[in-house]
């Protein structure tokens, strides 16, 4: 199964010629992937907050001995009940920090971003695609996940984007028109939506395995430097 979407904008047809770029869902122990949350509430449109999250905190775990990306459910350690739901069997109602742990229903949706990134124009201009195996896709209806491409302003202030779901395995593809513009920034890879669970709970929820490559050497000089974890939100 091959899914492909490209999006051309009117001022992309306009950029410079530079070479397309092509790029794949490189291991961990040669790429540098970076993490960011977005946090809402359960309606899924109420926003709470974002911030920069490590990789396996997201969660995202790689093996590069196996050649894969597990994407799983997003856990919670905290308690409080500002992350979790009430009710469980011997929980105190009144007290508020007593509502996380096994069998607590999360109280946040999440959005767990993990991407690469370059900066500095080496993208711009160009048609990016990026290709994605996936291996299996055992989620539940409470988590999903998605492919994407963007491409921001320098203050990350605005994007244009790609963005597909992953629904069943297969191989997948998107493009995106990069804009002509030195000071942008191209991100690539997914995102993974839905309610938080706790840790011991996540089994039943599913997961999302994606198959990894090692960056050649070459690609991989041109993204050094050009990696930079930001805050802004996604």
């Amino acid at each position: 199964m091959k899914k492909s979407i490209v999006l051309v904008g009117a001022m992309a047809l306009a950029a410079v010629a530079q070479a397309d770029v092509t790029v794949g869902v490189d291991n961990d122990s040669s790429a540098t992937w970076l993490g960011y949350m977005n946090v809402f509430e359960l309606d899924g449109t109420t926003y709470a907050f974002g911030s920069s999250w490590g990789v396996p905190d997201l969660t995202a775990v790689f093996d590069d001995g196996a050649g894969t990306l597990t994407l799983g459910p997003n856990t919670i350690g905290d308690p409080n009940e500002y992350w979790y739901q009430g009710g469980r069997p011997g929980e105190d109602p009144l007290d508020p920090n007593d509502n996380g742990g096994p069998g607590a229903a999360g109280n946040k949706i999440m959005d767990a971003s993990l991407y690469q990134q370059v900066d500095g124009g080496l993208y711009s201009g160009t048609t990016v695609t990026f290709n994605a195996t996936i291996l299996a896709n055992t989620f539940t209806a409470a988590h999903g996940t998605k492919m994407f491409i963007k491409d921001f302003d320098a203050g990350y202030g605005s994007f244009n984007e790609m963005i597909i779901d992953i629904t069943a395995p297969g191989d997948y593809s998107i493009s995106l028109a990069t804009l002509a513009d030195p000071t942008r920034h191209v991100q690539w890879g997914f995102i993974t939506r839905g309610v938080n669970v706790w840790a011991t709970d996540v089994d039943p929820f599913g997961n999302v395995v994606v198959a990894t490559v090692p960056t050649p050497a070459s690609a991989a000089l041109i993204g050094l430097g050009g990696l930079v974890a930001c805050r802004r939100r996604r």
